[in-house]
């Protein structure tokens, strides 16, 4: 349901109106348990589980001041919701670096082998993303996923909450084609980094498996030749973790043996190292990507000249509803002191 209204907030912003915060909506759900409220109070027999539409239709003689006060509420939720509506265009200036994040959604990133073992290594990667997404500011940032291909899933961009909602969308079905391909990730990365000025190019590699494909450090080299640096994260163990299978049991070859994910530190470390990044190894999945940022891309890159970014600036409208709750609950306030004074 939150996806939902994201997606129809994002759409909405290509109009002339917007909500900032939708997830606020759920508070529309108080108008049936209210309602029934007011039915019992009044001793109506008027069913008090019956869907709000049936209620608002039925004659069963809610009272004026009743219905106002359903209004004040209504009202008072569009209000937390912060109702935008038209906007106009602002210059903004913006300084960063241009970064592309490529997370491994191979199945083998379905391992639990974090504090409690109670999230997978891909979701504890997209919550510091998430995280990490929240924090930036001046940056533009693209997504990429890949396991045996990689594929661009968010270009660069300036709006963090584009890049959240894509990512959400990531998982290990994302796909078909099983396997590591982390040379094809690089170029991949590189790709999206093509048009961004020279010195500022950065991608953050996170993945949990070999390079199937053979192709990393030549994908490494030209990344090199090109200005990026890489800075990867390595999550696992050399000696390798069982894999899950869909059955809730652990994945066998043909043989019967377990199937391991094994991190190649040696050939992730070399990628850093001929790009002139960083490689940090996480044991147990946890991934501090605030200090590899802070300490990593943005300590150690240079930032790219000033640019001006056309943005859009919307008009808050919330005023308005507040005023219409107030009117509402004034009027419900006149209406209860007559029908008592007329007892």
């Amino acid at each position: 349901m939150i996806a939902f209204l994201l997606e129809a907030t994002a759409f909405a912003a290509e109009g002339d109106f917007s909500l900032n915060h939708p997830e606020r909506l759920w508070l529309l759900w108080l108008l049936p348990l209210i309602v029934g409220f007011l039915y019992w109070r009044a001793g109506s027999r008027v069913d008090a589980v019956a869907s709000f539409s049936k209620m608002a239709s039925a004659r069963s003689g809610l009272g004026a001041a009743d219905k106002l006060n359903l209004l004040a509420v209504v009202a008072m939720v569009l209000a937390l919701v912060d109702f935008q509506y038209g906007f106009e265009w602002t210059d903004v200036e913006r300084s960063g670096v241009d970064m592309v994040i490529a997370i491994d959604v191979s199945d083998s990133m379905l391992v639990r082998d974090g504090g409690g073992q109670a999230l997978s290594r891909l979701t504890r990667a997209k919550h510091e993303i998430e995280d990490l997404l929240e924090r930036m500011a001046g940056d533009r940032v693209a997504l990429v996923a890949f396991s045996g291909a990689a594929y661009l899933q968010c270009p660069l961009t300036l709006d963090y909450g584009a890049a959240a909602l894509f990512l959400r969308g990531v998982d290990t079905n994302l796909i078909s084609q099983k396997g590591t391909a982390i040379g094809a990730a690089l170029r991949t990365s590189g790709r999206a980094l093509a048009r961004s000025p020279e010195g500022s190019r950065a991608v953050l590699l996170i993945t949990d498996g070999e390079d199937h494909s053979g192709d990393a450090l030549s994908a490494a080299k030209d990344l090199s030749e090109e200005g990026v640096r890489v800075f990867v994260i390595g999550i696992g163990k050399p000696e390798g973790s069982p894999i899950p299978a869909e059955n809730g049991s652990l994945r066998r070859d043909k043989n019967g043996d377990l199937v391991l994910s094994k991190l190649d530190e040696p050939t992730l470390q070399q990628i850093a190292r001929e790009t002139g990044g960083v490689y940090v190894r996480s044991v147990t999945g946890d991934i501090d990507l605030q200090s590899i940022y802070e300490e990593g891309v943005r300590a150690t890159m240079e930032v790219a000249n000033q640019t001006s970014v056309r943005k859009k600036r919307w008009f808050h409208r919330f005023q308005w509803f507040v005023a219409l709750a107030l009117l509402a609950l004034l009027g419900s306030s006149v209406l209860s002191i007559r029908n008592w004074e007329g007892k």
